[in-house]
């Protein structure tokens, strides 16, 4: 068998990847910067269909992350598994039931996103992801069949291990197959699928809101079983990711996956693009070295890795717990159930057209870093707002104003930070390291998203703190607080390849510089390190 050198050799012909930025690698960085996003659609067109197809996987983390928090709210879940509480004349799932329901699909998660990283880098994208779906499929029927809450927290728990798997490999999956010009819509597009599983849940939870029996619960965990049925037989024919297939030195077979990425008739150089993956890969070896989770943190990695973990913790970071399909909140400031769920649903469909939007009028013109900063600074002030109109909760239409405010976050959280929170993560790390750049960040969003859900029913429980809209104060300046961060700290990856990354931060390129620097010939001492 080949060594990866021997099989390298057949397509690099000189030995420094980094000076081809000047010569035969220049080709297709400039063809790939000149690609249009209609040209990409066309030429394109079967790697478009199988980032979609993973990124759907994600449709059912996005279903659950609505479905339990509202549980909080559902009269007969309350009544199945809380208690009376006299004061509000309601049942009650207890703050520290709420607790542990809330964060036990996360916890597991966590241990689901730290083993991707090694299970990616040994076995592909293809095979890690149709075990999960196989294992997320056992996982719901102890949900499904759970007799009391201690059962039903085993099967979040055991769910949450399969969607950590899962929404690591959509991102980075989507932004190893996809050419430039569609890697900001495919990498978001796991917002996406997240969206539609949250719009799912809010219109199930609607439509059994009047059931009252534990059918009301139990027919919104089954209907997650329809989704692993009907994605799997698909996802049997995915191609795996040509870049982990070159890490693993097997050149034929990652040629052979390019074909199959790109459409019949296309109009691209399946070997130049082969060529700019191994040397991007060989420059990667010398500036990067190793390929483990520790080095995420070495060298220029680290600063990439902290953009990485901060953008995606900023999901949660901006007020996700208290704003976004707040259900608990709204009966919490005085709305009945019926309206609470109503209001529910049009945050998912407003979601939906603040995603559109970020796609089309804000993506293609746009830097991620100022669309970011926008959506996390925006976002901060309607939290504020909440909270000073808290001052006047006695007035009757306030809490519909502060309602109608969340409705107005959501939309502002998917055209910015909803959406970026994948795309930017999904970029900035190098390909060498990309997958566990990925599951890093996506553990920073889980210990933050744990800790988030741990105060907030404190916050809000009526049996506890009952802060009710005075809670936006904390998120406003906790999300004041990471817009800052962004200014200083997030560089810009639009219309930025791999390979130009990786020169601007070797290079060290200060945070407000990344759009506008121009690379031309490497230095001397870029040229020297990296020779091989």
């Amino acid at each position: 068998m080949k060594s990866m050198a021997e099989s390298n050799k057949a397509i690099l012909e000189d030995k420094n990847p980094l000076s081809q930025y000047t010569s035969p690698l220049k080709r297709p960085t400039l063809t790939e910067h000149e690609l249009s996003t209609r040209a990409a659609l066309r030429n394109y067109t079967p790697a478009l269909f199988w980032a979609v197809m993973v990124c759907m996987c994600t449709v059912m983390e996005g279903y659950d992350t609505i479905l339990i928090p509202n549980f909080f709210a559902f009269p007969s879940f309350a009544k199945k598994y809380g208690s009376f509480d006299a004061a509000t004349n309601t049942y009650q799932l207890s703050a520290e039931w709420q607790v542990a329901l809330g964060n036990s699909s996360g916890i597991s998660a966590v241990l689901g996103i730290f083993v991707n990283g090694y299970l990616v880098s040994i076995y592909g994208h293809k095979k890690v992801l149709l075990g999960s779906l196989i294992f997320l499929s056992a996982a719901i029927t102890v949900v499904f069949l759970a007799p009391n809450i201690g059962i039903l927290c085993l099967g979040e728990l055991l769910c949450g291990f399969p969607w950590g798997i899962i929404a690591t490999i959509a991102p980075a999956y989507s932004s190893e197959i996809l050419p430039l010009s569609l890697r900001g819509y495919l990498t978001t597009c796991t917002d996406l699928s997240f969206i539609i599983g949250q719009l799912l849940a809010a219109g199930t939870l609607d439509g059994l809101l009047k059931v009252d029996s534990s059918w009301s619960y139990r027919c919104a965990f089954a209907l997650q079983w329809v989704w692993p049925v009907f994605i799997m037989p698909i996802l049997i024919f995915m191609p795996d990711s040509p870049w982990h297939l070159v890490r693993k030195g097997k050149i034929e077979e990652a040629e052979k996956t390019l074909v199959k990425l790109t459409s019949k008739n296309a109009r691209v150089d399946i070997k130049e693009t082969l060529a700019t993956i191994i040397r991007t890969n060989a420059l990667e070896e010398q500036t990067v070295g190793g390929a483990t989770y520790s080095d995420c943190f070495r060298g220029t990695e680290r600063r990439r890795t902290e953009i990485a973990c901060v953008t995606f913790a900023g999901q949660m970071l901006c007020g996700l717990v208290f704003a976004y399909n707040a259900t608990y909140f709204f009966q919490q400031i005085g709305l009945n159930v019926t309206k609470s769920y109503q209001i529910n649903l049009g945050a998912s469909f407003i979601s939906v057209c603040g995603l559109l939007f970020g796609w089309f009028c804000l993506l293609p013109y746009i830097g991620r870093r100022k669309i970011y900063i926008f959506g996390m600074g925006s976002m901060s002030t309607i939290l504020f707002l909440i909270g000073f109109l808290s001052f006047a909760a006695s007035i009757r239409t306030v809490a519909t104003i502060q309602a109608s405010l969340c409705l107005f976050w959501a939309f502002v959280f998917h055209l910015s930070v909803g959406q970026l929170g994948w795309a930017i993560p999904a970029e900035v790390g190098s390909t060498r390291l990309r997958q566990k750049t990925v599951c890093v960040a996506r553990i920073a969003f889980y210990i933050v998203n744990i800790l988030s859900k741990i105060v907030e029913p404190y916050f809000m429980n009526p049996t506890k703190l009952n802060l009710k809209g005075y809670t936006g104060f904390f998120w406003g300046i906790i999300s004041l607080l990471t817009t800052l961060w962004a200014f200083f700290r997030l560089a810009e990856t639009k219309d930025r390849t791999f390979e130009e990354l990786d020169i601007l931060f070797e290079r060290k390129v200060p945070t407000r510089k990344f759009a506008s620097y121009v690379i031309d010939n490497p230095t001397s001492s870029e040229e020297n390190s990296n020779k091989v």
